[in-house]
């Protein structure tokens, strides 16, 4: 039997690095891994999606996006049609996204935040010592987060929040971590629960999914 290939695109801004504790069986599964590039001005998201999709060469491949990344594979799959879609700490559509992000849209307050201060994460970490929840969190930022240009950050924290997908696509598999902070659990319906998931769970919750995903993609 051929193996399936399997595609990774990361969250937010993130390195292909987080999904470094993810294993597949080699004899079923190969894995590959989608980095950011940066958007043109005033690129659509279907564009830039089309423009991910220029580094797969198979047929019937599995996507699995993280966050934006699971939003990404759902409009990447337009123009690969793959054999699955499976999205991790992520929506479905718009109407999963939490108030606070409805009303930056309404009110257009993503267009003022400071995103250059993203790319400072790693003067942050020279001050933030010790073992603590908040330094275990800046040690991660800085070790994931790779994508740090600002017009990249614009551009994809504005693309999440005009995402124009109203209506969830049936097909889509979504596996989704009831303690989520960024997507809260109480709006998002039909999905797999990962009890004890945060946001982060694609680094924190790695054995479950490397123990579930192949029966997942497989079913």
């Amino acid at each position: 039997m051929s193996k399936i290939h399997v595609y990774f695109v990361p969250g937010l801004a993130a390195s292909t690095g987080i999904f470094e504790y993810i294993q597949l069986p080699k004899d079923k599964f190969e894995m590959h891994y989608i980095e950011w590039i940066l958007p043109h001005p005033n690129e659509t998201i279907s564009s830039y999606a089309k423009r991910m999709c220029e580094t797969i060469k198979e047929e019937n491949i599995v996507l699995i996006g993280v966050s934006f990344g699971g939003i990404m594979v759902q409009e990447m799959a337009q123009f690969v049609n793959p054999k699955k879609v499976i999205i991790i700490s992520s929506v479905k559509s718009n109407q999963e996204l939490p108030t606070h992000m409805r009303l930056a849209k309404a009110t257009h307050f993503y267009k003022i935040l400071p995103t250059s201060l993203l790319g400072k994460v790693n003067y942050l970490a020279r001050y933030v010592k010790g073992r603590g929840l908040l330094a275990k969190r800046v040690q991660l930022y800085n070790k994931y987060l790779q994508m740090k240009n600002t017009n990249y950050l614009d551009w994809a924290i504005k693309n999440v929040l005009l995402w124009k997908r109203s209506v969830p696509d049936d097909k889509v598999i979504h596996i989704h971590g009831d303690e989520d902070m960024v997507f809260p659990i109480k709006h998002i319906k039909n999905c797999i629960v990962v009890k004890g998931g945060t946001h982060i769970m694609i680094v924190n919750k790695h054995k479950w999914l490397s123990e579930n995903l192949p029966k997942i993609i497989l079913e």
